[in-house]
């Protein structure tokens, strides 16, 4: 019987396949899951402490403290405690009230996601009832119960930052080069999380779907230390909290463009639109409330010049949004449910294709999440959350059906430089489904002991069908003429599972401050495949012909991640903390699947790089030390030193002779785990904060990345090129040992709101291998050594100015007009170098540098 249209588009299979309980697994993971709470990534934080008699230092009992706005409060006990427990991420204005004293409300106490904010109070003796003492809370300098390295960017700080989309805050911290690696570790091998919800491609790695930057609330940047509620990541957390709806409507526009100037007098242009809508409100006050944010952005890209002989205004095109409803069904009791959707649709730009755009494939992303959370506090010490959601991704390359694809060889100019005619043999349409539960328990024990335990299930329907032919080319880049095509075809469809459970501890000692964080992670990996046992029989010379003897299937994979972090203070003013952990990252599906379908083998097809389903997960050991100081009541210090080694890292094995892959054969190479990593460094950061007129920061990194293979198919490269397989380590091509980093928020003259950033980084390793025909090496003698040489300083000066105008007296409605400049003084960056050492190698490809300088001018109308 068909399935409903609706279960198939979110990803429901309800077979014997997928319920097949002959795998004790299986059944071990379903009975285990009824007896925990399902765990997701913090959103949630608490505000607790003392209050005392200002005058005797007595602990007062009986003390109403109360968030202002809300009936949500707490009283005092026999030592003065309270606690106001799992508190959504925000601003809240708390209330100390009894009577004999005055009150006091400390205004805008701020709450981060896992935080427990300690807030001592101490009340005055009045005989008389007067009006509440109003005191702006301030945030601390030191975090003092934050053993790792974390940074907390707020919605209002993101928008004032010159930056497009909320990715690129990441590169702005410490220890992240510009493309995105933290710590030395691949781009891959950051975890992006909404709400506490995944939102990345599995397939291919990296975040899934875009989201609107003003429907963000926090960002919660992890860089080191990250607790075992965090799996599936060994470099970096990205941990995104949205807004939500309160009992105010609020509207807002936004709209922005970088070409106000003709584009005959600046070519200096994307022609890019950008407009932004949100509006916010009660359905029913103080009990429902909505959020709604969409974007939509047109463009021509850097390269409109070339694309619009080719290609219709706008050729990129991006629509994403973001909407959440929230009922309160007390004020301990909150069900939320929102969506997350894009979509993208653009042209790519290779300058080898310039004379022929038309023949790059069109390009569509499409992402649709819909998620449902409840929260609840059960008292002053225990709170649960529990939720699910649906995630929907499509990645699709070229137009029309698989089977309108027709097979045509590139054809080159003379000097085999340009591609003057023929399409690139492209066509893909990979779709994944991700159903997931999620959900933690939080529990405090004797006022010292933070516990979370959690649990997660994660169910796949990966369904990936690709046609790929690509020309055998020379390590310098040159066609090989005559030579068969490589294919890197294949199709597969499985239904992978995964899943953890995890334990923490977050113990606060009172009599001095100290926190110590012990955890334990579980995870598993089953990947619900076969793998082919292939034989290779000699037919002739470097010719074999494969012969499939049985199947395999693959193993059940997991993982233990025990994490144990410090941090105590070694005076008022400073702490020590340290963090050592075990992280792990399971292998993308397509380095698992891709050519194992028994379909896709005894229909006869032969790829160049088959997948791996018994591949093991990526392991990275990681510790790091650091020391924070205040120095005065705006400036605060830090300097941290960390180590990384990354094992189990995925490349390909040949299993054949180089000449045979000429013919095309199964299985030439497979995904493997042999490549290995190491990173080190230290980070110097002095940040000037609380203080309106002029805040930021500056930082120092020296950094050290290293290791045995930077790409998942560096193996097979090099077998093709002739190269000898890589045994010793050599510098990563993100391998940036110097960067500093000045971040400044000032306000200037007339109300003018100063935003800039400057950037600094050492160059990068390229690797100088010569050529003067592009087939062969200057000296053949010469060992062929990646990384070998370094290219030049990057130096950018990015700024936004902004002023604001209220439309009215008696509204908060008002205007905003800014101008955000990226590049401010155009330098030239260079991005990448070929191997005889030219920018941009022999066609000067303008792409070897990065963006020129950008001027995007806009407005934002607040209602």
């Amino acid at each position: 019987m068909a399935l409903p249209r609706a279960l198939i588009l979110f990803g429901i299979h309800v077979s014997n396949e997928i319920m097949d309980i002959r795998y004790p697994s299986f059944i071990f993971i379903s009975i285990s899951f009824l007896f925990f709470s399902f765990s997701m990534a913090g959103t949630n934080g608490n505000i607790e402490g003392r209050v005392k008699d200002k005058n005797t230092n007595e602990y007062l009992v009986g003390v109403t403290v109360q968030i202002v706005g809300t009936s949500i409060g707490a009283i005092t006990d026999e030592g003065g405690y309270y606690r106001l427990f799992n508190l959504h991420n925000g601003n809240y204005d708390v209330k100390f009230n009894i009577v004999g004293y005055k009150t006091i409300v400390m205004k805008n106490v701020n709450v981060q996601a896992d935080g427990r904010i300690r807030l001592d109070v101490a009340l005055e003796q009045s005989a008389v009832e007067l009006g509440a003492v109003e005191i702006f809370s301030q945030k601390p300098l030191i975090q003092k119960d934050q053993p790792a390295t974390m940074f907390s960017i707020s919605g209002v700080k993101l928008e004032k930052l010159p930056v497009q989309t909320f990715q690129e805050v990441l590169s702005l911290q410490p220890g992240v080069t510009m493309e995105g690696n933290v710590r030395g570790g691949k781009i891959n091998e950051v975890m992006y999380f909404i709400d506490g919800l995944p939102a990345q491609d599995f397939i291919s790695g990296g975040l899934g779907t875009e989201l609107p930057k003003s429907s963000i609330a926090d960002m919660m940047i992890y860089t080191g230390g990250f607790d075992v509620e965090y799996g599936n990541a060994m470099s970096g957390i990205v941990n995104v909290i949205t807004k939500m709806g309160d009992n105010a409507y609020r509207l807002t526009f936004r709209f922005e463009k970088d070409n106000w100037i003709p584009s005959k007098w600046d070519k200096q242009v994307d022609q890019s639109n950008e407009g932004e809508l949100r509006f916010s409100g009660p359905l029913l006050r103080d009990r429902l409330f909505y959020f709604n944010a969409t974007t939509i952005k047109l463009n021509n890209s850097r390269w409109w010049q070339d694309m619009n002989n080719f290609f219709l205004s706008p050729n990129n095109k991006e629509v994403s949004g973001f909407s959440k409803i929230d009922y309160l069904f007390s004020a301990t009791t909150r069900l939320t449910a929102q969506s997350v959707y894009s979509y993208h649709n653009w042209r790519d730009y290779e300058f080898s294709w310039r004379y022929n755009l038309g023949g790059l494939p069109e390009r569509t992303k499409t992402a649709l999440r819909g998620s449902v959370i409840l929260n609840q506090t059960l008292s002053d010490h225990s709170a649960y959350s529990i939720s699910g959601s649906t995630f929907y991704l499509q990645n699709r390359i070229g137009e029309g059906n698989k089977g309108d694809m027709k097979l045509i060889p590139y054809q080159f100019d003379y000097y085999l430089r340009f591609i003057i005619q023929g399409k690139e043999n492209w066509w893909a349409n990979a779709e994944q489904f991700v159903n997931t539960i999620k959900g933690d328990f939080n529990e405090i024990v004797a006022n010292m002991h933070s516990v979370k335990i959690g649990f997660e299930l994660n169910l796949y329907n990966i369904n990936s069908d690709l046609i790929k032919y690509e020309p055998q080319r020379t390590y310098f880049g040159k066609p090989i003429e005559n030579a068969p095509l490589l294919n890197y075809s294949n199709s597969y469809n499985y239904f992978p599972r995964t899943g953890s459970i995890f334990v923490q501890d977050k113990v606060r000692f009172e009599l001095d401050g100290s926190t110590l964080s012990l955890g334990v992670r579980w995870d598993f990996l089953d990947p619900r495949a076969k793998r082919p046992i292939v034989e290779y029989i000699s037919t002739s010379d470097n010719e074999f012909h494969q012969q499939i003897k049985g199947y395999r299937r693959a193993t059940f994979k997991n993982q233990f991640s025990p994490r144990i972090a410090f941090a105590a203070p070694i005076g008022p003013d400073n702490i020590i903390y340290a963090n050592f952990g075990k992280y792990f990252q399971y292998p993308l599906f397509d380095y698992l699947y891709a050519g194992i379908d028994p379909a896709q083998i005894f229909a006869g097809a032969k790829n160049v790089l088959t997948g791996n389903p018994d591949l093991n997960p990526e392991l990275t050991t990681s510790w790091e030390l650091g020391y924070k100081q205040s120095l005065g009541e705006f400036y605060v210090g830090s300097i941290t030193y960390f180590q990384k080694n990354i094992k189990n890292q995925v490349d390909s094995k040949t299993l054949i002779p180089f000449d045979s892959k000429s013919a095309g054969d199964y299985g030439f190479a497979q995904y493997v785990n042999n490549a290995e990593a190491d990173a080190s460094g230290l980070e110097i950061v002095l940040a000037r904060e609380r203080d309106e007129q002029l805040s930021g920061g500056i930082s120092y990194t020296y950094m050290i990345a290293q290791g045995t293979s930077e790409l998942v198919d560096q193996t097979i490269n090099r077998a093709q090129w002739g190269f000898p397989i890589q045994t010793s380590t050599f510098p990563l091509s993100w391998d940036q040992r110097h960067a500093i980093k000045l971040d400044i928020e000032s306000k200037l003259w007339y109300g003018i709101i100063f935003n800039g950033i400057v950037w600094y980084n050492s160059p990068k390793p390229y690797t100088y291998f010569p050529t003067r025909d592009g087939f062969t090496s200057v000296d053949s003698t010469k060992d062929f050594v990646p990384n070998n040489a370094r290219m030049k300083n990057i130096y950018f000066v990015n700024l936004k100015l902004s002023k604001e105008f209220l439309l009215s007296d008696i509204s908060s409605s008002k205007i905003v007009l800014f101008a955000d400049i990226r590049n401010l003084f155009n330098t030239k960056n260079i991005r990448w170098i070929d191997s005889n050492g030219r920018i941009g190698g022999e066609l000067s490809d303008p792409s070897a540098y990065y963006d020129y300088r950008r001027v995007r001018v806009g407005f934002t109308i607040d209602f």
